[in-house]
């Protein structure tokens, strides 16, 4: 089973271009492995010194200052509900747009950019559904894991998008 992108919900510029490929960046968070399209990834960082933003949602770790904008973080783990595990070497920030806005996303670890067809990425199985199950646009496979494609849009709600308005970007 393939997904139709031009009846599905999902926006993926694959399905918004009627391109025949998309570059996915697989990234790693705890055991688990995700995905996004390179299209919304500015940059991928070394961690920085974060500095904590009070009274903000628990999943955002706090902000950095990256070539003079200030950019919110938002730790996956914590906005996944998995244990935090402490940085390690090849824990990286992947600096991407989402709503118009700047935002840098903690991961263990990238392992690949790799391209997928239209009819390697499957719709997110139809039993995900409750809270957080809108974070999620379709799967597919990398090596012999299934890799979760992400949905920035959803990672944070509208009322946590509106929040974000506040922090002045460039």
């Amino acid at each position: 089973m393939t997904i139709d992108f031009q009846k599905c919900e999902i926006p993926l510029d694959l399905a918004s271009q009627g391109r025949q490929e998309i570059q996915l960046a697989c990234f790693r968070v705890g055991a688990e492995l995700y995905a996004l399209d390179i299209m919304r990834i500015k940059e991928i960082i070394r961690p920085q010194r974060l500095t904590p933003v009070p009274k903000a949602p628990a999943f955002i770790e706090g902000v950095i200052d990256l070539r003079g904008a200030v950019i919110p973080v938002v730790d996956l783990h914590r906005r996944f509900d998995q244990s935090a595990p402490s940085e390690g070497r090849k824990t990286r920030v992947i600096i991407c747009a989402v709503g118009g806005k700047i935002i840098g996303l903690v991961v263990d670890e990238v392992v690949e950019v790799g391209t997928y067809g239209r009819q390697q990425i499957f719709p997110a199985p139809r039993f995900l559904r409750g809270n957080g199950s809108e974070f999620f646009l379709g799967v597919c496979h990398w090596q012999d894991e299934l890799v979760l494609i992400l949905n920035l849009e959803k990672i944070l709600s509208s009322k946590e998008k509106i929040d974000l308005d506040l922090i002045q970007q460039p």
